[in-house]
């Protein structure tokens, strides 16, 4: 039923790649399950112009050499104790990368209900960038993989009937990129992340 999209999706800049994406599904055909999630809410980092990249400066270290690689690549890094999910977007050498920071359980929400720990509302379990990567039981083992691939993919969504633009969200060491409208997410849909100035 679900099927990933082709590798050409994902040959977009990285700001319409991050708009194009909310509304798109995250598939996770993992060994406990089917899971899907409706992406709601994303965020586009501009590589080494973006003082809240990675990237910035073009560094390129361990941790970000796959933005430099293949756009459709998955980029998943540690916070914490949180594993985040990206696309990785722009022509190989360019740096960019497209946070996908919340998704609406669409299947499998006995799956990730267990996962964020069964005592939850709804809205709290996939609402974040690190609970939407718990829910759907993706961590570091999927760095490098392509998101046009099982059993991990994107596949074609309904889309969004209105997307709203603001700015990015716990980047407040960014300088001006604090400022910039590349969060991109799904207007009054209960899944997005709760945005705090």
């Amino acid at each position: 039923m679900y099927k990933p999209v082709s590798d050409s999706f994902f040959k977009e800049p990285v700001l319409e790649l991050a708009y194009r994406l909310v509304g798109q599904y995250i598939v996770h055909e993992s060994e406990e399950g089917l899971i899907v999630a409706r992406i709601v809410e994303t965020e586009a980092y501009h590589g080494p112009e973006d003082r809240a990249a990675h990237s910035f400066g073009n560094r390129r270290t361990k941790r970000t050499e796959i933005m430099f690689g293949e756009p459709g690549s998955v980029y998943t890094y540690q916070m914490h104790t949180h594993t985040l999910m990206n696309v990785v977007a722009g022509p190989v050498g360019t740096p960019h990368a497209v946070l996908l920071r919340a998704a609406e359980p669409v299947v499998g929400q006995e799956l990730m209900e267990e996962r964020r720990g069964g005592h939850l509302k709804i809205t709290d379990w996939t609402n974040g960038p690190g609970k939407l990567s718990k829910a759907l039981g993706v961590t570091m083992r999927y760095y490098g993989h392509n998101w046009g691939e099982e059993p991990l993919f994107i596949a074609e969504g309904p889309g969004s009937a209105e997307i709203e633009a603001g700015p990015r969200v716990g980047i407040g060491n960014s300088g001006e990129a604090v400022h910039y409208p590349w969060r991109f997410y799904e207007k009054d849909n209960p899944f997005v992340s709760k945005y705090r100035p």
